[in-house]
């Protein structure tokens, strides 16, 4: 158990020193630990308590949940990839390689929106 902690340390350690400081304050990314517990919760609903759940019952009819969602996916991916063009290619960035802009400049933090996304 010793063994396991220290590891967790210096894996938070790690993070810590070489993370992005203009995300540390996003939800989530003060650790691994929130993604990684809705990963298991994601996990266990779908892979037990889903199927306990529906065992004895008919499928809903999701036609129009459906629809709707697929047409806000629909908007969503449109304005991401707008942002990714007015942030990168479109805007400031070349073609080229450059280095990665760790400021908090406006177009630095639209990027780092963008990207998060």
């Amino acid at each position: 158990m010793a063994l396991i902690m220290k590891y967790i340390d210096s894996m938070h350690r790690y993070m810590d020193s070489y993370g992005d400081p203009r995300t540390k304050d996003w939800p989530m990314m003060s650790s691994p630990f929130p993604t990684l517990a809705v990963c298991l919760c994601y996990v266990y609903i779908v892979k037990v308590l889903g199927p306990r759940l529906m065992e004895n019952r008919k499928p809903f009819h999701l036609q129009n949940t459906l629809i709707v969602y697929n047409f806000l996916q629909v908007i969503f991916s449109t304005w991401l990839f707008y942002e990714c063009l007015m942030g990168g290619w479109w805007g400031e960035y070349s073609f080229k390689c450059q280095p990665v802009d760790y400021s908090d400049s406006p177009s630095a933090k639209r990027v780092s929106l963008v990207e998060r996304r």
